[in-house]
């Protein structure tokens, strides 16, 4: 990518119609567009914003266009979104940040995970007779929600350097309203309810038999809602209008807290009103790699942020012009640095404040150079540890008229979360804290007030020291694997990044109850790139076209002479992009 030869190329006639099935193109590099109605692409000289539900979009572009900043809107749209798709967030989970500020030219980036309870320990858990923590239940809720935490630092950091006319309370308003008088259901909240009413999977599935569950997100006869039907929460709207008047002393040492841990320790749960009193989010340094002529940034352990910018370390030692994109070179490639990527995250992840992890070495040149010289084009190693098969996430862009951006991402880990809603609260809790080991030789095991390994990692694209693409996606393991795709796609092969994601993807990784890994690749890859990959030692599964299992990704690029905003979002999901 030189200069204006990548926009001008790819981003030419952005005007693309999808009715049905037919699809009109207006561009050259229009070839994926064959979704029915997703494949506009929104640009704009001002704000713009992308999630994974339409409704949060809209509720963070009311803000920009009110005269907040860009991260006031990011948390307007997250607000939505812990109300409108609890199966992927709520704000009983966690979020971290990257923050780009276009009037100091800084990066910043915002840790607000949780940390385990300080009576959360192996003994413990294993005094019950577990060897690994239960993925539902009261006993899979032991870490502190950091949500409300990220969204207070961030909002006052933004309210200090940035400027901004929104008041905080404003902010939720978007969140309490739907909560309070209820949304229609999508088709991707009306799925994922009606996976988890199964009974068929007593341990993992099967969540009516969880009380605030059913009442929460049940219909009376504890059958999912169908797409359409209007839900309402109106514990979660009381919660929600404590915190827009209170502030985040609601939730962590007030009459939010003293709820959530009155049930947790009624039903067996370890978190105490101290976990929430001394939890706080916390400004860590970003972490950086360059990839040709731009900078990718994202966040430090204990995120898988050092796995995503390791993949783009080793893809710096080949020209991946030359592999073609869509090709089982270009495929081969990406998942073998991946599996480079992923041996050093699982060697060397968790709690950097518990064990040290050796960041500079991991991003060097060098180790990139080594790494690379290990993958062999004409095989797949084959000696990699199966991968953990869960993890879903909303991720979302916002950048404002001055420049400022934000990706962030947020979660509860599993579909759902613990499936635990405290009494009279609303708020269903994450189990991120499942993650953590119960063997004290795993360098993630379980110890008191310890942050475990995250999934999540918001990314950012810096060319010339600006914001050049704004990325990220839901997705658990496929979250490097699509920033990639998604980078190599915008940056090698110059395509617009609604292209990118709209582009064939796959997923290295297991599926639950699979012992080993498997290469999921999505139906629209021709058959003789999947052979091709097969022969080489991928065992493909071939997967449904545009399936959710691949996440959500969104994207926002900055023209860097014309200044224009390009909003991109995944056909696999609910969301849209939207600038003004």
């Amino acid at each position: 990518m030189s200069g204006m030869s990548f926009t001008r190329r790819s981003l030419i006639g952005f005007a693309v119609a999808c009715v049905g099935s037919t699809t009109v193109q207006a561009f050259e590099a229009g070839k994926y567009c064959d979704t029915p109605s997703r494949c506009t692409n929104p640009a704009t000289t001002h704000g713009m914003v992308t999630t994974s539900n339409y409704l949060a979009t809209q509720a963070g572009l009311k803000v920009l266009r009110d005269g907040g900043n860009a991260i006031d809107a990011a948390i307007a749209a997250a607000a939505t979104l812990a109300v409108v798709y609890p199966q992927m967030t709520t704000i009983g989970g966690d979020n971290f940040w990257l923050i780009y500020n276009a009037k100091t030219g800084e990066m910043r980036a915002l840790n607000a995970s949780g940390r385990s309870g300080e009576k959360a320990t192996i003994e413990f858990y294993k005094s019950k007779g577990l060897e690994k923590i239960p993925a539902r239940g009261y006993l899979a809720a032991n870490t502190v929600p950091g949500v409300i935490s990220g969204w207070d630092e961030a909002y006052r950091y933004g309210k200090q350097s940035m400027g901004s006319k929104a008041s905080w309370a404003s902010l939720l308003d978007s969140a309490i309203g739907y909560a309070q008088n209820g949304f229609a259901v999508t088709p991707s909240l009306n799925r994922w309810e009606s996976i988890n009413v199964a009974t068929n999977d007593q341990e993992f599935r099967n969540l009516q038999r969880f009380d605030g569950f059913r009442k929460t997100y049940l219909k009376p006869d504890g059958s999912a809602y169908a797409v359409g039907e209007v839900m309402r929460q109106p514990q979660l709207a009381d919660t929600l209008k404590l915190i827009a008047k209170d502030g985040a002393s609601a939730f962590y040492k007030g009459p939010i807290a003293k709820k959530i841990v009155d049930d947790l320790q009624k039903n067996g749960g370890v978190l105490t009103m101290d976990d929430f009193a001394s939890h706080k989010a916390n400004w860590v340094k970003p972490i950086h790699v360059p990839y040709r002529d731009t900078v990718a940034y994202n966040l430090p352990p204990n995120t898988q942020g050092m796995a995503s910018l390791e993949i783009l370390n080793v893809l710096n030692n080949f020209d991946v012009k030359k592999t073609g994109e869509g090709s089982a070179d270009h495929y081969h490639l990406i998942i073998e640095a991946t599996k480079e990527a992923f041996a050093d995250r699982d060697k060397y992840l968790t709690d950097p404040e518990f064990n040290k992890i050796p960041l500079d070495f991991l991003l060097s040149k060098q180790h990139g150079v080594d790494q690379a010289n290990r993958i062999k084009m004409n095989t797949a190693a084959t000696s990699v540890k199966p991968l953990d098969p869960k993890g879903d996430t909303i991720w979302l862009g916002v950048v404002d008229k001055d420049g400022n951006a934000v990706s962030l991402i947020q979660s509860v880990y599993h579909d759902f979360g613990s499936a635990i809603v405290p009494a009279g609260t609303g708020v269903l809790l994450q189990n991120r804290g499942s993650f953590f080991s119960l063997d004290r030789n795993n360098v993630n095991h379980l110890e008191p007030r310890k942050r475990t390994f995250h999934t999540l990692n918001p990314a950012m694209l810096l060319k010339d020291g600006k914001p050049l693409l704004v990325y990220g996606t839901m997705g658990g393991e496929g979250q490097p694997q699509t920033q990639a795709a998604i980078v190599t796609r915008v940056v090698d092969f110059g395509m617009s990044p609604q292209d990118a994601i709209n582009g064939p993807r796959w997923l290295h990784g297991r599926t639950w109850g699979a012992a080993s890994n498997d290469l999921k690749i999505e139906g629209r890859v021709p058959a003789a790139v999947s052979d091709e990959l097969t022969k080489r030692g991928h065992p493909i599964k071939v997967v449904e076209d545009y399936t959710d299992t691949m996440g959500h990704a969104g994207a926002i690029l900055i023209d860097p002479s014309t200044k224009v905003r390009y909003g991109a979002t995944d056909p696999r999901g609910d969301g849209t992009a939207a600038g003004y």
